[in-house]
């Protein structure tokens, strides 16, 4: 069988057109979700309080969240400072490249701090998380920084309910893992029935809280990589929702009976 060039040059082809490799990419992440989506039908996404030796050594909680959401940091603030990004002097794309760093900055150099304990990562699941936010971190803020034009009238009514659910999302998000941080006091282990906040209405309050955020993010910026990742997020960190409902409910007899796993008074 003759090997050809073919296969290398439309990939060397694809790296010069970044803006159809940040359609590939989309599209590549809409499979990939799809596929976590249906895969946690039938089995645990292996770190936290699910942790198994079976899927290899640890990594330290606090390093490895450091390590696997920085690239969604610093890669964009290569791309802003050291590539051709002429989108970035408009006002919505430098509001929305913000929001996404701002964002950043919390997971990476903020909420791995206040790590109180915690189970080891799995080296798998740590490099699979360093590969998505690497390659996420570009895809969001050069497609944000290079080619999405808003024009004169980007202050609509859908820019702003996206940028308040943002930031209804990130509260949620920040406050419900100040809620889980602190269930437990000094030198205690085991675990608790988190309350207050959205805990009282879902289970999974803080994955509601960033499946809004970036619901609203993608609202607002009204892309393709916008929208992807919001759909990726919710078919990686939902079914997480619903696996940690069930487990609350199978651990405590006195777990509240009318709350709900994602989505308040639904699911």
């Amino acid at each position: 069988m003759a090997v050809t060039d073919e296969p290398l040059n439309m990939i060397l082809s694809l790296l010069k057109d970044e803006k159809r490799l940040f359609y590939v990419i989309s599209l590549i992440y809409i499979v990939w979700g799809i596929i976590i989506f249906l895969s946690l039908q039938f089995v645990t996404a292996p770190y936290g309080r699910y942790t198994s030796g079976s899927w290899g050594f640890g990594v330290n909680p606090k390093f490895a969240w450091v390590v696997q959401e920085m690239p969604s940091f610093l890669i964009p603030i290569y791309v802003l400072f050291y590539t051709d990004c002429p989108q970035i002097r408009s006002t919505p794309n430098l509001i929305l490249v913000s929001l996404y760093l701002l964002h950043y900055f919390q997971r990476s150099f903020i909420f791995p701090f206040l790590i109180q304990g915690g189970k080891k990562t799995p080296v798998i699941t740590f490099v699979m998380a360093v590969m998505f936010c690497g390659v996420n971190g570009y895809l969001q803020v050069g497609d944000l920084a290079k080619y999405e034009e808003y024009g004169l009238n980007w202050l609509s009514p859908r820019f702003c309910c996206g940028l308040i659910l943002f930031f209804i999302g990130m509260f949620i998000n920040i406050q419900s893992d100040g809620i889980l941080r602190n269930l437990r006091k000094p030198g205690e282990t085991g675990y608790k029935i988190p309350r207050g906040g959205m805990f009282d209405y879902v289970s999974g309050a803080n994955f509601l809280g960033e499946i809004i955020e970036w619901s609203g993010f993608a609202l607002a910026a009204w892309s393709l990589p916008s929208f992807v990742f919001a759909f990726f997020t919710s078919c990686n960190i939902g079914p997480r929702a619903i696996h940690h409902h069930r487990w609350y409910k199978k651990k405590f007899e006195d777990y509240p009976r009318d709350r709900k796993a994602l989505i308040p008074f639904i699911l």
